[in-house]
């Protein structure tokens, strides 16, 4: 499964590349190429040397998401994935997850901007105080 949490944490001292590189020796599920791979699909780059610590807000929520899709997960889980991007990060990031959609793997939002959603969505669940709401099939 592949979590991102709203303002995802990292290892302030380390790059983006070396926090998603020792989340993936933990299971050694993600080669070296795959890291490299999915930090570029999201707009990051793999040589950056600056630590997570200097990252802006749209650059610390683009490595949450590499950090989620980084392992070809079967089940991907996104709490706000769009906050704090930039019209760029948003455009890279929903292509990341339609590009995931079409290969089968399920994918969960939790987002406020229907419009988005729209875009992206099979069905969309809509909850109030941890109620569903309503259905709506795309």
């Amino acid at each position: 499964t592949g979590l991102l949490l709203e303002n995802p944490a990292f290892l302030d001292g380390y790059t983006g590349y070396k926090n998603l590189e020792l989340l993936a020796n933990i299971r050694k599920s993600a080669t070296t190429n795959a890291i490299r791979s999915v930090l570029q699909e999201v707009g990051l780059d793999p040589d950056d040397r600056r630590s997570f610590r200097k990252y802006s807000l749209g650059m610390k929520q683009r490595l949450g998401i590499a950090c989620a899709l980084m392992e070809n997960p079967s089940l991907i889980l996104l709490d706000e994935p769009f906050n704090g991007l930039d019209p760029d990060g948003v455009r890279l990031v929903r292509d990341a997850i339609l590009k995931r959609r079409a290969s089968q793997t399920t994918i969960i939002v939790a987002c406020h901007d229907k419009e988005e959603l729209d875009s992206l969505a099979d069905e969309i669940i809509v909850m109030a105080q941890g109620k569903v709401t309503e259905r709506l099939t795309q």
